[in-house]
């Protein structure tokens, strides 16, 4: 399969899903991982920020897939994705859903992250603390309450 840049960059290492059917599926299919959903766009930097070496270390808790929110806009109101980058997560066709600290009540990731550590704790709190324990919500691991303020 050849790679074609659409764009200065663009995410080859993650699935992509080209439609509802597709993300359904996703979330019905899997029964022993978490499914991490990148709702953005392949060549946004944030959504960039996950690669090969962070899909290996969560191979065995999480499969992570991404979804353009312009070529499958069937979700952008359901789960309110208004963002550049949003991340949710699933499990045996379940939202996972999480407290970050923020307030935010969607109980979503709405932002890049470059700390790949950072990104694995989380998601290994989401398959430990929610989906092994049958929990819809979990409590990050970190309290981001104050990651925007200056």
């Amino acid at each position: 399969m050849g790679r074609v840049p659409v764009g200065p960059k663009v995410s080859y290492i993650l699935p992509h899903l080209h439609n509802g059917w597709q993300v359904d599926q996703a979330v019905l299919s899997e029964e022993d991982r978490v499914v991490v959903i990148w709702f953005g766009h392949d060549w946004d930097p944030a959504c960039m920020k996950m690669d090969e070496v962070l899909c290996f270390k969560v191979k065995n808790v999480a499969v992570i897939y991404l979804v353009d929110i312009t070529e499958v806009p069937d979700f952008n109101k359901m789960y309110e994705l208004y963002d550049p980058c949003t991340v949710m997560f699933f499990f045996r066709n379940k939202h996972i859903a999480i407290d970050l600290g923020t307030g935010n009540n969607n109980n979503k990731i709405n932002w890049g992250t470059e700390d790949k550590e950072e990104m694995i704790d989380i998601i290994e709190t989401v398959y430990g603390g929610g989906a092994r324990k049958c929990r819809g919500l979990v409590v990050s691991p970190k309290d981001y309450s104050t990651k925007y303020r200056y």
